[in-house]
């Protein structure tokens, strides 16, 4: 790297955001400084190079070919740089960015985070609630929640909880079902985009998809869980989807049996996390707590 002792690194800074953003004055308010002084950097910084990095035009800068080049190789450095800074910012100040899904986020983790913040009050924990499966080597994050097979390239998942379901449904509908049977009998409410059947939950019961009436259909198992609390029919669920409601009385788990999708809760994390020392102590206290919530209700109320 002694070849860097001879460019400034606040010229190559000048570089990249004005390659990046295509403007002299949108890179002078990101860096802080003037236009005139981002201009100075990119002279100085093409006469130590020995190359011209922009073709001065009439309408402003373009990059060459050798410069847009250069320029994308300095915009992922500088993106290394900026997260390193940002791992020695959250660990010193105690932050910790968490990307889950917002199903996951609203159904569990909102009704359980109070319990960490009181364990761990040194620790701010941020979620970033999102569909999207997020990089955590590239985003700004420190760990993912996943719920999948945990074969994750280029990451570390960690176990945290097998994914099991079993109906759940409004306490008063509850009363009608005595036997697993006695589900074609009622409105069943499906999710339109499960990873999984009910068949998953019926075959070892000795029966099939087939016994099963029509009832509303859903985009999100968030809805079909808050159909079945206002009564709409059966629903499907699963722990944590369910853990809130189930305790808070306002569903109930009409049949005991649980049965696994072959899907798992996994901690995801990457290179950044490692010896993040926040990163582990929620890991810890996630899965003690996932673990926790599995069968704490159940059973006709």
């Amino acid at each position: 790297m002694r070849n860097l002792n001879r460019v400034h690194l606040s010229g190559l800074r000048a570089v990249e955001a004005v390659g990046r953003l295509g403007s002299l004055a949108v890179a002078a308010d990101e860096l802080g400084v003037t236009a005139g002084a981002v201009s100075q950097q990119l002279q100085r910084t093409e006469e130590a190079l020995g190359k011209a990095l922009f073709a001065r035009e009439g309408k402003g800068l373009r990059l060459t070919p050798l410069g847009a080049e250069i320029c994308a190789r300095l915009t992922a450095g500088m993106s290394e740089l900026s997260r390193a800074v940002a791992l020695a910012e959250e660990c010193s100040q105690g932050a910790l960015t968490v990307s889950v899904a917002p199903i996951f986020a609203s159904k569990w983790l909102v009704w359980k985070l109070d319990l960490f913040r009181r364990t761990d009050p040194d620790v701010r924990v941020r979620i970033d609630a999102d569909v999207g499966l997020v990089d955590p080597n590239t985003a700004d994050v420190d760990a993912c929640v996943r719920v999948g097979k945990g074969n994750y390239p280029g990451v570390k998942a960690e176990w945290m909880l097998d994914q099991e379901v079993f109906p759940v449904c409004h306490p008063r509908l509850a009363e009608t079902l005595k036997t697993p049977a006695d589900l074609a009998k009622v409105p069943i409410i499906r999710d339109q985009y499960a990873m999984f059947s009910w068949d998953v939950w019926l075959k070892p019961n000795g029966l099939d998809e087939s016994i099963l009436g029509d009832g509303p259909v859903y985009s999100d198992g968030a809805l079909g869980l808050d159909a079945a609390i206002a009564g709409q029919g059966v629903f499907l669920g699963w722990e944590p989807l369910a853990s809130h409601a189930l305790s808070s009385g306002q569903a109930v788990a009409p049949f005991p049996d649980r049965y696994p999708t072959g899907y798992a809760y996994w901690f995801v994390t990457g290179e950044r996390a490692r010896g993040n020392p926040h990163v582990a102590r929620f890991r810890d206290w996630l899965k003690t707590e996932l673990t926790g919530s599995v069968g704490g209700v159940s059973g006709r109320s």
